[in-house]
């Protein structure tokens, strides 16, 4: 395998998909590009299972597993019952095989992946929006809205993230300055995980940034 992540084909999906589920755009590129940058030290540490929680259309789960090969297990969560569901199809197009799980974060499956994660990738609900923006019964607003500092989703995860990762497993975090960085990082070592960023773009009107997050061993 090449140390090259190739964009999935998503000429399957239509408009009609993309009411209901967030389109790839500058942020999904550019976790693409982070982790294309990490492939070799991702395969250095010999994966066994990748999650990725909000998979929306499955660009990025969807590409790393075409890179990494079939040796790993893939699993992919969203919230969003339609974005399962266009993950699943986004796998199936690209000839990769992936387990898709609709549900809010892990919840339903914290006992089954404890300790057993080796990479873990997340592009949050990031932008900070009044929590009345976040209306559960819109697919869309839920792919986006983070409510207060944009942290409100992502800081539900950060205290799973000792239960659910291995020992020497990885996460990738997507964020925009607004969310913090320094405040991540701080709370991210109170559970005994540095932070560090690996790529960072503008675009647009946002700052854009992935960290990466490893266990510090005591």
């Amino acid at each position: 395998m090449m140390d090259k992540i190739e964009t999935p084909d998503l000429s399957h999906l239509s408009s009609s998909d993309y009411e209901n589920v967030y389109e790839p755009a500058e942020d999904s590129f550019l976790m693409l590009d982070a982790l294309e940058s990490e492939i070799p030290y991702i395969k250095a540490i010999k994966p066994t299972i990748c999650l990725e929680i909000g998979s929306g259309s499955g660009i990025v789960l969807t590409g790393l597993a075409k890179c990494l090969g079939s040796g790993c297990a893939y699993l992919s969560v969203d919230i969003n019952s339609h974005a399962a569901r266009v993950t699943h199809r986004t796998a199936a197009r690209n000839s990769v095989s992936l387990e898709v799980v609709n549900c809010d974060l892990v919840g339903p499956m914290l006992s089954r992946i404890q300790n057993e994660i080796d990479v873990l990738v997340f592009n949050p609900p990031y932008v900070p929006t009044d929590e009345s923006e976040i209306d559960p019964k819109s697919p869309i607003a839920l792919s986006w809205a983070g409510g207060l500092r944009g942290r409100r989703v992502m800081d539900r995860l950060f205290p799973l993230i000792p239960h659910i990762m291995s020992a020497n497993g990885i996460f990738y975090l997507l964020i925009v300055k607004e969310n913090d960085e320094d405040d991540i990082c701080k709370v991210m070592k109170s559970y005994k995980w540095h932070g560090s960023v690996i790529v960072e773009r503008k675009a647009g009107r946002e700052y854009l940034k992935v960290l990466k997050f490893k266990h510090v061993k005591m």
